[in-house]
C-alpha cells in the first residue's frame, strides 16, 4: 500500500451528498468521502480532505488508471450511484447512510451512525484501491488504527468509536488502512464505516445485512418522495431540492441546517469562509412555505415546533442562529493547521453572527408561524405569549440599526429590508390576532407601529431620483433582498416602485442572464453571483412584476447552474459557472422550490401563496 492517495483539491461542485437526517457526507466524483462530521452536522470532522487534501483525511474507493465517471441518485432517493468505466470493465459504487425512524431505531439493531459503500462490477474487470484515513477533530488528534480482524479496523476518539468493516482484507499501517483488489463481472465488495458515541458498539452487518439496509433506505426515500405535492415543470429539479432539504433536517429536533459544511470559500482568495452547519432564523418563512407547499406537513410542523422552542429560550428577543438543539452555537474560532479548500483560509468553526442583531428575523418567525396556522396548526398558550412578546420587541426596536440579512460585520446600518420585515412581523401578528388571543390594545399598538414603519420606508428607503428602493435609508445603492418585498406582502410586485426597483437591481447587480450579485460592497468584492437571488428574480416576475415567460426564462437558466447531480452551492462563479461557498446550500434550494411553486400557481391562474396585496393603509403604489 502506498503512503497516500493525495490529489489536487477538487472544485466544490464535484461533490454529492448522502446522509441520514442527522449528519451528511460529501463524496467526490472519483469516489472519495472528503467530508463527514459525526455524530451531528456541527460535530468535529472525521474526514475533511475537502479543506486540506494532505491533512484532512478521507475514505476513498476508486479505480486505478484512467477511467470515466457518471453519477446520479437512484430516482427519488438520496442513494448515490457512481459509475466507473474503463476499456477493461465497468463498476457501480453505491453510497448511502441507512435511514431509520426513531421507532425503528428502538427495535432494529444497527450502528447509531453508519455509511455504507457497495462496489459492484457490471462487466469485464477493474482494479481498485481503497484508502481509509480518519482524522478526528479536524485532524487535531493523533490516530492509531487497530485491526480487530472480524471486528473491523478501529479508531477510538475522544467522541466515540469509529469502525471500518470490509469484505476485502485490509492492510493497516499506523494511521491509515488500505487495499488494492480486482473486481470481475458479477462480484461485489461492501465496506461500512460506523460511529458509536457510547458502548456497547454495534458493528455494521455485512453482506445480506447491508443489502437489506439498502433496500430499506431506498423504500424510505421513495415513500417520502411520493408525498411531494408538485407536478409542475422541472419536477426533477424540485424533487432534488426537496430531498436535499430533507437531508439537511436534523430528525430528532426538526431543525434544518443551512449547509453541512464549513469554510468552503465564497471567493477564491479566501476570507469569506464561514461555518454554515447551524440553523438560521433568516430562512424561517421561506422554509415553512416550501415544506407546506410541497405537501410535507410533518417536516413543516416539526420545523416550526423547533423554531418556537429555540426562540423561546431567548424570549422575547431572538438570536440570528441556533444549533440543532436550539442552543446558541459556539464562539467562532480558526483552525490554522488546515490549509483550506484550494488554499482559501481561514478555516473556521462556530459563527460570530450569533452575536449580531438582525431585525428581519422577527418577520421571518411570524411568517413561518402564519403558514403553520394557515395549514391547521394550533398554538399553545406559551407560543401565543411568546409571539405577542416578539411584537412588543419589534415596536421597541425597529428604529435601531442592525447588521441586516447579509450579516455584515462592523457598523450597524438602517437597512430597508430589515425595516420592511419589521412591518411584516407586525402585520402578520395583527392577522394572527384571533389565534393569538390579542386584545384590542395590543392590535392597536402593533397597527400604529406598522404604519409608522411603512411611512419611514417609503420616505427614507425609496429614492425618487433613482426611482428605486435603496439598500439603506438615505443610501443610493440597491440590494437583491428588496426583491422580497412583494413576497412578504409589503407591496405588490406590479407596483411602479417595485418595477423600477427591479429594473435598477438588474442594471446594477445583474451579471448577465439569470445571475445576480446580492449587493455591491467590500464584503462582496470578488465573490460570485448569489444563487438564491436568481430564483428571487424569477419569483418576483411570477408574482406579477413581469411576464410568465420572462419569469420562466430566468428560472430555467438558473437551473442550468446545478452540478451533475442537481445540487447548488451558495454562489456561482460568473463565466465558469463553478460552485462557490458552502455546499449544498439550503438557501439556494429553498429559492428554487418557492420559485417553482409560485410559477406553477401563476400558470394555473391561482392567487400566489405569498402575493398578498399590501394591506396597510397608506400603501404606496
Amino acid at each position: 500500500m502506498q503512503a497516500g492517495m493525495a490529489r489536487p483539491p477538487r472544485g466544490i461542485g464535484r461533490y454529492a451528498m448522502v446522509g441520514d437526517c442527522r449528519s451528511a457526507a460529501l463524496i467526490s466524483d472519483d469516489g472519495s468521502v472528503d467530508w463527514l462530521c459525526w455524530p451531528r452536522f456541527e460535530s468535529d470532522a472525521v474526514f475533511a480532505a475537502i479543506l486540506d487534501p494532505e491533512k484532512g483525511g478521507r475514505f476513498a474507493v476508486r479505480p486505478e488508471g484512467e477511467f470515466r465517471v457518471e453519477r446520479a441518485y437512484a430516482p427519488d432517493t438520496n442513494v448515490l450511484l457512481t459509475r466507473f468505466a474503463s476499456p477493461a470493465g465497468a463498476a457501480v459504487l453505491t453510497d448511502f447512510m441507512p435511514v431509520q425512524t426513531e421507532e425503528e431505531r428502538a427495535r432494529i439493531l444497527r450502528p447509531d451512525h453508519e455509511l455504507v459503500r457497495m462496489l459492484h462490477c457490471e462487466r469485464g474487470e477493474m482494479r481498485f484501491r481503497l484508502l481509509f484515513e480518519p482524522r478526528p477533530r479536524f485532524a487535531e488528534l493523533g490516530v492509531h488504527l487497530a485491526d480487530r480482524h472480524n471486528l473491523g479496523v478501529r479508531c477510538r476518539t475522544r467522541d466515540g468509536l469509529l469502525t471500518l468493516c470490509s469484505e476485502e482484507p485490509l492492510e493497516t499501517t499506523g494511521d491509515r488502512a488500505g487495499a488494492t483488489f480486482v473486481l470481475r463481472a458479477g462480484e461485489t465488495r461492501t465496506f461500512a464505516v460506523s460511529f458509536e458515541e457510547e458502548g456497547p458498539s454495534v458493528l455494521p452487518a455485512m453482506g445480506e445485512g447491508c443489502r437489506s439496509a439498502l433496500d430499506h433506505t431506498l423504500r424510505f426515500w421513495r415513500s417520502w418522495s411520493s408525498r411531494t405535492a408538485y407536478e409542475g415543470p422541472h419536477r426533477d429539479a424540485v424533487m432534488r431540492s426537496a430531498l436535499t432539504l430533507k437531508l439537511l433536517a436534523y430528525a430528532p429536533s426538526g431543525a434544518i441546517v443551512a449547509a453541512p459544511t464549513t469554510s468552503l470559500p465564497e471567493r477564491a482568495r479566501g476570507g469569506l469562509n464561514w461555518d454554515y452547519r447551524y440553523c438560521w432564523l433568516r430562512d424561517a418563512a421561506l422554509t415553512s412555505r416550501a415544506l407546506f407547499g410541497l405537501g410535507h406537513r410533518d417536516e413543516a410542523e416539526a420545523f416550526v415546533s423547533w423554531l418556537l422552542t429555540a426562540a423561546s429560550t431567548t424570549w422575547p428577543r431572538v438570536h440570528v442562529l441556533y444549533d440543532v438543539f436550539g442552543r446558541l452555537p459556539p464562539e467562532e474560532k480558526e483552525i490554522p493547521h488546515l490549509r483550506g479548500h484550494r488554499g482559501a483560509r481561514p478555516v473556521r468553526v462556530g459563527n460570530a453572527a450569533r452575536s449580531q442583531v438582525q431585525l428581519d428575523l422577527y418577520g421571518e418567525l411570524v411568517g413561518a408561524v402564519g403558514y403553520f396556522v394557515e395549514h391547521g396548526g394550533e398554538l399553545d398558550r406559551a407560543a401565543r405569549r411568546m409571539l405577542v412578546g416578539l411584537g412588543r420587541v419589534v415596536c421597541e426596536s425597529w428604529r435601531q440599526p442592525d447588521h441586516g440579512i447579509w450579516e455584515e460585520r462592523g457598523e450597524r446600518k438602517r437597512y430597508t429590508h430589515s425595516r420592511a420585515m419589521c412591518w411584516a412581523a407586525l402585520d402578520g401578528l395583527i392577522h394572527l390576532g384571533r389565534e393569538l388571543g390579542l386584545e384590542k390594545a395590543a392590535i392597536d399598538r402593533f397597527a400604529v407601529h406598522r404604519d409608522l414603519i411603512r411611512r419611514e420606508v417609503e420616505e427614507f428607503g425609496y429614492d425618487r431620483a433613482l426611482g428605486s428602493y435603496t439598500r439603506t435609508f438615505g443610501g443610493a445603492d440597491v440590494d437583491a433582498s428588496l426583491l422580497l418585498l412583494p413576497w412578504y406582502g409589503y407591496t405588490e410586485a406590479s407596483a411602479p416602485r417595485m418595477r423600477s426597483t427591479f429594473d435598477r437591481i438588474r442594471r446594477e447587480l445583474g451579471l448577465g442572464g439569470a445571475l445576480f450579485k446580492r449587493y455591491q460592497g467590500p464584503l462582496t468584492e470578488g465573490e460570485g453571483a448569489f444563487g438564491i437571488c436568481s430564483f428571487w428574480a424569477a419569483e418576483y416576475l411570477a408574482l406579477g412584476g413581469g411576464s410568465l415567460d420572462d419569469a420562466s426564462a430566468i428560472f430555467e437558466e438558473a437551473l442550468a447552474y446545478a452540478n451533475d447531480v442537481g445540487l447548488y452551492a451558495e454562489e456561482i462563479a460568473p463565466g465558469s459557472g463553478e460552485a462557490l461557498g458552502n455546499f449544498p446550500q439550503g438557501f439556494t434550494h429553498l429559492g428554487l422550490v418557492n420559485a417553482a411553486l409560485t410559477l406553477e400557481e401563476r400558470r394555473q391562474g391561482k392567487e400566489p401563496t405569498r402575493a398578498e396585496p399590501a394591506r396597510a393603509a397608506g400603501a404606496t403604489a
